[in-house]
């Protein structure tokens, strides 16, 4: 699905994806159609503007992925890809807080959005070069504050409320932590690029979490990024 509030640009879009070998299902030009149509029609990857009439992008992307949590349904919400003119770093951070699985600027390619697409389809996280090194600092400075106003700290590896992982799950997060692709995960480790992917989903479905942010924070709150 695609959300554009230019005309041309959305349906350029649609073309280039649509001439790739995706199904287009839907598109929507302002906010509050964004959240009605994605619920209609489900998309696996919503590519998402963030300066839209109405509601902004990342409140559309809260809505509408709030909504499958909401419903117990988390796994079916759709995979979002930040398409937007804005490389600030305010935008991408309120994005990916949001529930955003990558962010991509409109300066880039049509050969670059289809491989963002490609891998944002395949649960991987995209950034235009240079933004995915802003998220993981500040995910890294989160870490450092407490989630609780009373001043409690996440609980430590070693407790027994965190469910357990298995080495490889361990594994697989540590290196999440650090910023690489699944690919990459993949051949560090000599395991195929699905069985990263299922090695995520169980740690995701074990931690009660609901996207690679998410997970991401949790390493990092751990110690999990370092070199240890």
């Amino acid at each position: 699905m695609v959300v554009d509030d230019h005309p041309m640009w959305r349906d350029a879009v649609s073309r280039d994806l649509t001439e790739a070998g995706f199904s287009v299902v839907a598109t929507a030009g302002d906010g509050a159609q964004a959240v009605q149509r994605a619920r209609a029609a489900r998309p696996e990857v919503l590519i998402l503007d963030l300066n839209l009439p109405g509601l902004p992008g990342a409140e559309v992307c809260r809505r509408v992925l709030g909504a499958h949590a909401a419903a117990g349904d988390p796994d079916g919400a759709p995979r979002v890809l930040v398409l937007s003119a804005s490389g600030e770093q305010e935008d991408v951070l309120e994005a990916v807080k949001a529930g955003a699985t990558g962010y991509l600027v409109k300066s880039a390619s049509a050969g670059d959005l289809i491989e963002a697409v490609r891998r944002t389809a395949a649960g991987e996280p995209v950034f235009t070069p240079g933004l995915a090194g802003l998220v993981l600092g500040e995910f890294r400075r989160l870490a450092t504050v407490p989630a609780q106003g009373d001043g409690s700290r996440p609980a430590a590896p070693g407790d027994p409320a965190v469910p357990r992982l298995t080495a490889r799950e361990k594994e697989v997060l540590r290196l999440v932590a650090k910023g690489l692709t699944y690919r990459q995960i993949a051949e560090r480790l000599f395991i195929s690029h699905r069985t990263v992917q299922n090695h995520v989903q169980n740690t995701l479905g074990k931690l009660q979490l609901h996207n690679r942010a998410e997970l991401v924070r949790y390493a990092i709150e751990r110690g999990l990024d370092g070199d240890a």
